[in-house]
């Protein structure tokens, strides 16, 4: 029997990344029904792929159709309340980044999993790439040392058009700027790289677009190994980029690209002594770029066949809300900030504005380190 699969949402995402991703899983998936807000957009969507069913409200697809797999391709706002509403019948959740607007949500949508499903995961497809996955070998063999230094680098730019879209950058519908839509999946793509981090200091302001949020944000963060990451967030660079690179005893190496790699964007450093042999070894042997959602959708229809939590989901998918929760509570203190800090009662961990939406936009359009320390000092 195939997994029954809704898709909830059916802007571009959906069409161009979403649809086509569960189509390439042949007979192991079959989309009963879509559904959307807008009812032209759902109807146009279900008529364009053969969709026998479109729908504009989750509720009656949920109880009509009782699909197995929900994919959410929806605005940031909507992931909650979908996600829950679809875990409480059973079905297991793709929801697209970022996972949510807290960790206060994130994990309350966590406590509507089952202990062997069903299961969310998110959308972060760079970890699913060839590169990707062949470097994090590396790392666990040891062939490469340890992580010493870092950079992870989101250059993007966007008009003011763009935020005309009117969920967009603002803390009560998309949670933050750059830092979370946009960042934060090479933010994910690195600590999937280093693995856990233990504090971060941060500044973040808004330069130029008419926003609630940041425009730009950059960080310094370190790691349990020891290492140390440069992170940088920008929708305001007309040479568009995004790069990570790592910096190991043995090479160093680095990926860049815009919305998607293949092997053919990654570099592979040697260190001075480290033979050729050895070096020549390291690329991936066959090339499964992170230019579509496939590898991903793939891995977590795998999860599902096989009842086990997939990858994107729990403290695998958390680890980056807690990152982007500590850089917007390192900026808006003017202080570094302890991974340790975001538990429940603090207030970054129920939103990243720390419960102040005001005062948060007041401090990043005032140039956030400066006036944060400022504010303290007066207190």
């Amino acid at each position: 029997m195939p997994i029954r699969a809704a898709v909830i949402g059916t802007g571009a995402i959906s069409r161009v990344q979403h649809i086509p991703s569960l189509r390439a899983l042949g007979d192991r998936v079959e989309i009963v029904a879509v559904a959307d807000l807008n009812a032209a957009s759902a109807e146009q969507a279900a008529a364009e792929f053969g969709i026998p069913a479109w729908y504009t409200d989750l509720e009656t697809l949920l109880e009509t159709e009782q699909p197995d797999l929900v994919t959410l391709a929806t605005p940031p706002i909507a992931h909650k309340g979908a996600a829950i509403a679809a875990l409480r019948t059973g079905a297991w959740v793709l929801s697209e980044k970022p996972p949510t607007l807290s960790l206060a949500d994130y994990d309350e949508i966590a406590s509507h999993e089952g202990p062997e499903g069903p299961f969310v995961s998110y959308i972060f497809q760079h970890r699913f790439g060839s590169a990707a996955e062949r470097l994090r070998d590396l790392i666990a063999d040891g062939s490469l040392g340890r992580p010493l230094v870092a950079q992870c680098d989101t250059f993007w730019y966007r008009d003011d058009a763009y935020f005309a879209v009117p969920w967009r950058a603002k803390w009560a519908t998309e949670g933050g700027g750059p830092t979370m839509g946009h960042g934060i999946h090479q933010m994910d793509m690195l600590l999937s790289i280093l693995g856990e981090w233990t504090d971060v200091t941060s500044v973040m302001s808004t330069l130029a677009r008419d926003t609630e949020t940041e425009d730009v944000s950059f960080a310094v963060v370190r790691f349990a190994s020891g290492a140390l990451c440069s992170i940088s967030n920008s929708l305001l660079s007309p040479r568009q980029t995004s790069r990570v690179r790592v910096d190991f005893e043995r090479a160093s190496v680095e990926v860049e690209h815009l919305y998607g790699y293949g092997n053919e964007n990654w570099t592979w450093t040697p260190a001075p002594g480290v033979d050729a042999d050895t070096a020549a070894a390291w690329p991936p042997a066959h090339d499964v770029p992170s230019t579509t959602h496939v590898p991903q959708f793939a891995q977590f229809v795998a999860s599902m066949e096989r009842r086990e939590r997939p990858r994107v989901s729990g403290d695998d998918g958390r680890r980056v809300m807690e990152l982007a929760a500590g850089m917007y509570k390192s900026a808006l203190t003017g202080r570094p900030v302890g991974r340790d800090e975001l538990v429940p009662g603090d207030p970054f961990y129920a939103s990243m504005a720390g419960g102040d939406p005001a005062r948060a936009t007041a401090l990043i359009h005032a140039g956030t380190m400066t006036s944060a320390r400022e504010e303290a000092a007066g207190a």
